[in-house]
C-alpha cells in the first residue's frame, strides 16, 4: 500500500489544517505536497476536538473543502482517516473514557460521519484509532471487514494498538478469512523515549512491534510525530520523555551524519526512517511550506550502510546500562 521507495515516501498529516493552521497556509502546504508528487493524506474523525470550541469535524471537513477547490486532487490521493477515539456526548468521564470505541454500532456510525464530512463515498484507508477493551476484538475485526465488503473502505489499519492486540486481530481476521489490518501507525522517531514513559492511549513502535511487522507480509509500518514538533531543529523543544543520555548520544550521531552530508538533522531522521532495514513511513506534521520543503528534500537523501549502522547503534550501550 505504501512504498518507502516512491518519489515522496511520506504521508502528510492533516491534523491542524483549517483550525490550528489557517486556511491559506493549509492550502499552500497541501498544494505543494500534491505538486511534489505526494499522494497520501492522513486525518481522523476527532481532529482537533481537544481544542476549545472545536468539534472534531475540522480536519476531515477541511480536506473536503480542498478537494472541492482542486479538481482531480481526490482521485490522485490516498485518503486515510481514523475512528474510535472521537468523544461521544452520550458517554461520561472525559477522554479517554468518553471515546466512541470500536463496537459494530460505533464503527458504522463513525464511518458514516467521516464519509459525510469528507464528501466521499469511500475512504482508501481506515484506521481503528485506539484500542477498545470494552468491545470483543472479534466484533471489531468483523465490523471493520464489513465496511470493506460494503465498498465504503479500501483497506484497514490500526493505530495505537499494542502488539498483543494487533497479533490477535490478525489471527481473527485470518481465521474468518476477512480483510485485516494492513497498516499500523504508532508513535515513532529516531530518539527513544525514557523507559517507562506513559503516553496515555498512544503506543510507541518498539523493536518487537517492528520485528513483527517486518515478518508480516503486506503490513506497512507508519510513524507519527517523527520530528517531535521541531525538536531536531530546536533542541530546547526535545520533550521530557526523550531527554536522556541515550538521546544525547543519538543526537550527536544525527548531527555527525548531517554535517557529513551537508543536510539538516530533520532530513537525516526522515532518511533514516525510510532507509533502515525495517522502514517506517513518516507521517509528517507541518504547518508551513518551508517546513514541508525541508522534508521533501529528504526524499532524495540516501544514507549509506555505514551511516545507517552508526545511527542504529548510537546510544545502545547507554540505553542498556
Amino acid at each position: 500500500m505504501l512504498d518507502p521507495h516512491t518519489p515522496v515516501p511520506f504521508v502528510l498529516g492533516a491534523l491542524p489544517f483549517g483550525s490550528l493552521v489557517d486556511r491559506a497556509s493549509s492550502y499552500a502546504v497541501l498544494d505543494r505536497f500534491r505538486e511534489a508528487g505526494g499522494r497520501h493524506l492522513d486525518t481522523a474523525n476527532n481532529y482537533v476536538q481537544w481544542e476549545q470550541g472545536a468539534t472534531g469535524d475540522e480536519s476531515e471537513a477541511f480536506l473536503a473543502e480542498w478537494f472541492r477547490d482542486r479538481p482531480g486532487a481526490r482521485d490522485e490521493m490516498v485518503v486515510a482517516t481514523k475512528l474510535g477515539a472521537r468523544s461521544d456526548p452520550a458517554r461520561r468521564g472525559g477522554f479517554p473514557a468518553d471515546m466512541e470505541g470500536l463496537s459494530r454500532p460505533a464503527i458504522r456510525a463513525a464511518i458514516e460521519g467521516s464519509l459525510r464530512r469528507l464528501g466521499a463515498e469511500r475512504v482508501d484507508l481506515l484506521y481503528a484509532h485506539v484500542m477498545d477493551p470494552e468491545t470483543p476484538l472479534d466484533e471489531t475485526v468483523a465490523a471493520l471487514a464489513e465496511l470493506v465488503d460494503d465498498g465504503l473502505v479500501g483497506a484497514l489499519g490500526c493505530s495505537n494498538h499494542d502488539l498483543e492486540t494487533l497479533s490477535a486481530a490478525h489471527r481473527i481476521a485470518d481465521d474468518l478469512e476477512v480483510p485485516g489490518y494492513s497498516a499500523v501507525q504508532q508513535r515513532f522517531t529516531y530518539l527513544r523515549p525514557v523507559a517507562g514513559t506513559d503516553f496515555g492511549v498512544q503506543q510507541v513502535a518498539g523493536p518487537e512491534m517492528l520485528g513483527y511487522l517486518a515478518d508480516r507480509s503486506g503490513c506497512t509500518a507508519l510513524g507519527y510525530s517523527p520530528l517531535l514538533s521541531g525538536a531536531y531543529a530546536r533542541r530546547e523543544r526535545v520533550p521530557a520523555a526523550y531527554r536522556s543520555a541515550d538521546s544525547e548520544a543519538r543526537l550527536r550521531a544525527v548531527d555527525q551524519v548531517a554535517a557529513e552530508l551537508g543536510v539538516s538533522a530533520v532530513q537525516v531522521v526522515l532518511a533514516w526512517m525510510v532507509g533502515r532495514d525495517q522502514p517506517v513511513v513518516p507521517v509528517l506534521g507541518v504547518s508551513r511550506v518551508e517546513q514541508l520543503e525541508e522534508c521533501l528534500a529528504a526524499a532524495a537523501l540516501r544514507l549509506d550502510a555505514e551511516q545507517l549502522t552508526m545511527l542504529d547503534r548510537a546510544g545502545v550501550v547507554l540505553a542498556d546500562a
